[in-house]
């Protein structure tokens, strides 16, 4: 039998463990932790001989004490330090949550984005809460949101639908910004009894007007199944790795396809998804087994998988 100090030993050490990993989940890993997600992969349909270093920023959701402003300083200097050739943001630059301290507005967050630098641009699509968040663009059923209109002040092009072609050492290939696939919330006000997005994937593809590789930008993952063979790589964000994330596991994820297209590089039937684990949080400041990230994929580095 056990006796009644094994009994508080075992309750105050459990006590113990629980408030250290409450701690580590809600201010260390969310706060504290940034770490470097490297892919090296030749995707499908990819030009002989080109070699692209390409960033991928997602999911800042901008608020004070978790994203404050000398922490998105941190990520945007972290990211030129790698020196891609070029750096793309996947959208959720503004909150998420109700549990901050200070909201940090788009005035303030977009200039700092301004001092990220590669030598083939910065490109940008829109996220899910850059639309929730901006009452008048639900109101109004569409943009250009403040988000938008931030970025674009800052000399960063958004990709609402459409493509940009690039050349990288005399070599062409596109980068794709799909709209937001969930941007308009459920409003009886409004007429709208669901959620609807501004994603047009035929219509952005159609804007590319040769055989060069395509890049596509979609906030979240879940367009992935339509994507057609065309495109190279498709890039995400969204789903934050799940938040927490167990041995490869994570037990909410906001996807329709849950841990299908949670985290990482995914292929399907040849076809290539990278999703972003994410910089910020969003419904709750925890982190677990997900640290927030930046993502360099080196394509053209190794054989096709």
């Amino acid at each position: 039998m056990i006796s009644r100090r094994q009994f508080l030993r075992l309750v105050g050490g459990g006590f113990i463990a629980s408030a250290a990993l409450s701690t580590y989940a809600f201010a260390i890993e969310p706060m504290y932790r940034l770490r470097l997600a490297t892919y090296r992969f030749t995707p499908p349909n990819w030009s002989a001989g080109l070699k692209l270093r390409v960033a991928l920023i997602a999911d800042i959701h901008a608020c004070k004490p978790w994203m404050t402003i000398e922490r998105i300083e941190e990520i945007v200097a972290r990211t030129n330090d790698l020196r891609p050739d070029v750096i793309l943001l996947l959208g959720d630059y503004s909150a998420g949550m109700r549990l901050v301290t200070e909201y940090v507005h788009s005035s303030a967050w977009a200039p700092v984005l301004g001092k990220l630098k590669a030598s083939l641009g910065v490109y940008s699509v829109l996220g899910n809460h850059d639309w929730w968040e901006d009452k008048s663009a639900q109101r109004a059923g569409h943009g250009p949101t403040f988000g938008q209109l931030a970025l674009q002040g800052q000399g960063i092009p958004v990709l609402e639908n459409d493509a940009v072609r690039l050349l990288k050492d005399d070599k062409a290939f596109w980068i794709a910004g799909l709209g937001d696939q969930l941007a308009l919330l459920p409003h009886k006000k409004y007429g709208r009894h669901h959620w609807q997005g501004m994603d047009d994937l035929e219509g952005t593809l159609a804007k590319v007007t040769d055989t060069a590789p395509v890049l596509l930008m979609a906030h979240e993952p879940d367009v992935f199944p339509t994507v057609p063979d065309r495109v190279s790589v498709t890039m995400s964000g969204h789903t934050h790795g799940g938040q927490v994330r167990l041995f490869g596991y994570s037990p909410v994820v906001p996807s329709r396809y849950k841990n299908r297209y949670a985290y990482g590089h995914v292929v399907e039937n040849g076809r290539h998804l990278v999703v972003s684990g994410g910089l910020g949080c969003s419904i709750a400041p925890v982190r677990f087994g997900s640290p927030p990230e930046i993502v360099m994929l080196e394509l053209g580095e190794s054989a096709a998988v």
